[in-house]
């Protein structure tokens, strides 16, 4: 994955609260496993609707509770894949948010006036090395944990992440192997 830092850009709006992943990317698109290609199926219902208007900017500024329902890990693959390389909300679904993270696509949570603001600014950066997201003048702090954001800034998936820790793992591999065998005593 990617490292993040910064994500400057305009700013698409999709003002609508309680997005569902299936209204993200309906589930008769998911029966392939590779993560890429799932962009052209974004919100492929709502497509339909000629007057339905969603420019492939790095920044999505949405409604609240964005990304519920089921747990798909194809929704933030397709919302990458079209292009979003942040999604700004009030809040979000849970495991959403964790599948965000997974792949480098940066959720961030605002208070609702500021993401209302947010929707009326043409451009916006995001700033994950200082927390926070500036546009029209405005300064909004953000928070993520820092773990989290480690894994982010240093564009770490979860072997990777694991990797950084290779010579802790085989220290410890070499003194399970000079001890010898765990054994267990049999209680009668």
């Amino acid at each position: 994955m990617d490292a993040v830092k910064q994500i400057k850009g305009p700013v698409t709006v999709l003002d609508r609260a309680d997005v569902d992943t299936d209204q993200i990317i309906p589930a008769r698109y998911l029966k392939r496993v590779e993560r890429t290609g799932f962009g052209q199926f974004l919100f492929d219902e709502w497509r339909k609707d000629p007057s339905f208007d969603l420019p492939a900017n790095p920044i999505l500024a949405t409604g609240p509770n964005f990304g519920s329902g089921s747990s798909r890990e194809h929704a933030p693959w397709a919302l990458q894949d079209y292009g979003f390389q942040a999604i700004v909300s009030s809040s979000f679904a849970d495991i959403f948010f964790s599948n965000c993270l997974k792949i480098g696509l940066l959720p961030v949570q605002l208070p609702e006036e500021e993401v209302r603001a947010l929707m009326q600014a043409s451009e916006a950066e995001v700033d994950l090395e200082a927390l926070e997201v500036r546009f029209d003048g405005r300064t909004v702090p953000f928070h993520i944990e820092e773990d989290r954001r480690h894994r982010l800034l240093n564009g770490l998936d979860d072997i990777a992440l694991t990797l950084e820790r290779d010579d802790e793992i085989s220290a410890y591999e070499r003194e399970r192997e000079r001890q010898g065998p765990v054994t267990t005593a049999l209680v009668a």
